[in-house]
């Protein structure tokens, strides 16, 4: 199994992506602690899994927090090898002239700084190399995908992915990126249980070529190629996930083949 007795953190694992990670990674063969500052999502995950993994309750933006996630897999497991910075908030959907600053601060808080201090203290514990993957958006790359600090700070997380990957050259740390397209958590349920109440369901991810939203699994899969040693050579990178979303200009499908 592709990560057997790799030991990894994930952040926000009590729902949605994070959640789907913990279970594929577990099937994987990893050694788990996971962080959420749900505690009933974080038990509930944990409660599910059929191996034991170690539970961290609190903020992945908060330094004291991700230091002890980090410290009790060193202590479970004797190692880090593997850093899963998915926790994240979408925010305000406000335009950016009605955006307060508070509004602004706290997505930039826990998307971006999450994300960097993730990265800070599992570099400094990694002894033999290891793979940091964070989550980014298909919002980092293109407007139209997100609100504006969301977005903001999801193109921070994909600059800030390639800068710490240069800056660890030669540790044999990885730090990458994944940017996934709509994916249906409980993030983004609103959007499908309006558009299921509107009975215009079909209509989700239209605007892709494959037609469809994501499923959390779909990205989870993702990362667990970027934590294992099938991505050796994958390094400073912001891997799409998005159905083909921004791989094209805006068009009306049928208006222009």
């Amino acid at each position: 199994m592709p990560l057997t007795d790799k030991a990894v953190v994930v952040t926000g694992a009590g729902s949605g992506i994070g959640r789907a990670s913990a279970f594929r990674f577990a099937r994987a063969g990893a050694r788990l602690v996971l962080l959420d500052i749900d505690g009933d999502g974080l038990s509930r995950t944990a409660h599910e899994l059929s191996s034991p993994v170690v539970e961290v309750e609190g903020d992945a933006a908060d330094e004291t927090t991700v230091g002890r996630a980090i410290e009790e897999c060193v202590r479970a497991y004797g190692r880090l090898d593997g850093y899963f910075a998915n926790a994240g908030i979408v925010g305000s959907m406000a335009k950016v002239t009605e955006l307060s600053v508070g509004d602004f601060e706290r997505v930039l808080r826990v998307n971006l700084l999450g994300a960097f201090l993730g990265i800070k203290h599992a570099a400094g514990r990694m002894k033999s190399g290891g793979s940091i993957v964070c989550t980014a958006s298909v919002a980092a790359l293109r407007s139209g995908a997100g609100p504006a600090p969301y977005s903001a700070s999801k193109a921070a997380i994909v600059n800030l992915v390639c800068t710490s990957a240069a800056q660890l050259s030669g540790t044999g740390i990885r730090v990458n990126a994944i940017c996934p397209g709509l994916v249906e958590t409980e993030m983004t349920r609103p959007v499908f249980e309006l558009a299921r109440a509107k009975k215009t369901e079909h209509k989700i991810g239209q605007l892709n070529p494959l037609g469809r939203a994501a499923g959390a699994e779909e990205i989870a899969e993702v990362a667990l190629f970027l934590l294992s040693d099938a991505a050796s050579y994958v390094d400073g990178q912001a891997i799409v996930v998005d159905g083909g979303l921004s791989a094209s200009l805006p068009f009306v499908p049928g208006k222009m083949w």
